[in-house]
């Protein structure tokens, strides 16, 4: 049986992709995203023409939820290592921030834990007012394992990394883009047009001087390969513990991973089940 594809994407022209995610009732992350936007990052790779991509969601209230804490952990232990050495949930978040084409996050809705990593990794965040973001996972016990140790320190610096790393909080959207966590918070109604301007501005201009103009930036910007891997672990060596089974189950029992409850206001959710 084959598996439904959660990235569709749309061909604006050789040089514009628009990108939409969707999986299930809250867009969470699992290991058939993983294994998916592997397949997506090559393709953007090896798209000669392609200058910019925006990536957006087809559920206006989450973006990407976060990472699917009932997935098979046996299925992920499996997987096979990338090109690169690191397991493919890694190397997505690294492949992705290096990508020849700038990539653009239309964020409408939620996107915490890996759904912040996986914005993070996009060279441009935009978002309406009703988005918000989060690192929840030291809230239930966890190391975040996608890296946002290494990519909120160089862009927004270390306190307020740390901030919203150890305070598991969320972050709606105009004091994400205060910390610069997002570049700006565009009016709902306006959301889609703005970005799809601006990627278009960005796709008439010529290929050679956007991909190198970027990796000249990528190159005092992007964390190391090694960084990631080194998250991954951390997050396998923590997460799962059962000293921490309690926290889950509360927040499982109010509704995680549905579209009502404790979805809605997570990072108070993770507080009060400590």
């Amino acid at each position: 049986m084959s598996t439904r594809q959660q990235f569709a994407v749309q061909e604006v022209s050789p040089s514009y992709w628009k990108v939409a995610f969707s999986n299930g009732e809250i867009n969470l992350i699992d290991p058939d995203t993983i294994e998916q936007l592997a397949e997506l990052i090559t393709r953007i790779e090896q798209a000669s023409d392609l200058t910019a991509v925006v990536f957006r969601s087809a559920n206006p209230d989450f973006f990407m939820a976060h990472w699917d804490l009932l997935a098979d952990r046996s299925r992920i232990a499996a997987m096979k290592p990338a090109p690169s050495g690191l397991h493919p949930f890694a190397d997505n978040l690294y492949r992705l921030g290096k990508v020849p084409a700038v990539t653009i996050s239309e964020i409408n809705g939620r996107a915490r834990g890996a759904g912040s990593e996986f914005v993070l990794a996009t060279d441009i965040r935009f978002a309406g007012p009703g988005a918000v973001l989060g690192q929840f996972e030291v809230g239930i016990g966890s190391v975040p394992g996608g890296n946002p140790s290494g990519r909120l320190p160089r862009l927004l610096g270390r306190g307020r990394a740390l901030e919203i790393l150890l305070g598991a909080d969320d972050f709606p959207a105009d004091l994400a883009a205060a910390y610069g966590y997002v570049n700006r918070v565009v009016p709902e109604s306006e959301l889609e047009q703005f970005v799809d301007a601006f990627a278009r501005r960005v796709a008439g201009f010529d290929k050679v001087a956007v991909r190198e103009t970027k990796a000249l930036v990528d190159a005092v910007t992007q964390p190391p390969a090694e960084e990631f891997g080194t998250a991954l672990a951390a997050f396998f060596r923590t997460s799962g513990r059962p000293e921490n089974a309690h926290r889950v189950k509360r927040l499982i029992d109010g509704g995680l991973q549905r579209p009502d409850g404790v979805e809605h206001d997570l990072g108070r959710q993770v507080a009060a089940s400590s």
